[in-house]
């Protein structure tokens, strides 16, 4: 009987099907003792056991890029789960926050992070590093502390 019917003659939308028992031949019990034994079938289900710690070599990227086309291979890095580096030292400032502003959403949609180490360089991680603590700008603290003196 198919799930189909079953669940057919649940709802009481059709008649339920007389099933017809056959005697039980000879045959019929030589092929029971054919199949695995229950202790065997159950030893085999433990062969699908994942280790959590399968990644064994983590890797993290360092990325210089030059223009906004590879902001997609640093998109492609983050999928892969790797770390990614990110320095916009050498690129126009507005090229600079069209990256970061893709960057920030395929972090976003990946559940990642983003933070900033200093200035123009970036660290961008996927959901399975954890960032902890922070990295202060020196050089805006060394300017309030020269304008408190």
């Amino acid at each position: 009987m198919s799930v189909m019917n079953r669940f057919m003659n649940f709802l009481g939308l059709q008649e339920e099907e007389e099933v017809v028992e056959r005697e039980r031949q000879p045959q019929d019990a030589e092929q029971d003792f054919e199949t695995p034994a229950f202790d065997s079938r159950k030893s085999m289900k433990g062969n699908n056991v994942v280790s959590i710690h399968s990644q064994k070599h983590v890797r993290v990227v360092l990325n210089e890029p030059r223009s906004y086309d590879e902001a997609q291979e640093i998109a492609d890095h983050l999928r892969s789960r790797r770390s990614v580096v990110v320095n916009l030292q050498r690129v126009r400032s507005d090229h600079a926050m069209r990256i970061i502003d893709f960057l920030s959403g395929t972090v976003y949609a990946l559940s990642g992070s983003i933070s900033k180490l200093g200035p123009n360089v970036f660290l961008c991680t996927p959901d399975s590093v954890e960032i902890q603590g922070s990295i202060t700008d020196m050089l805006t603290e060394e300017n309030d502390y020269n304008k408190m003196r």
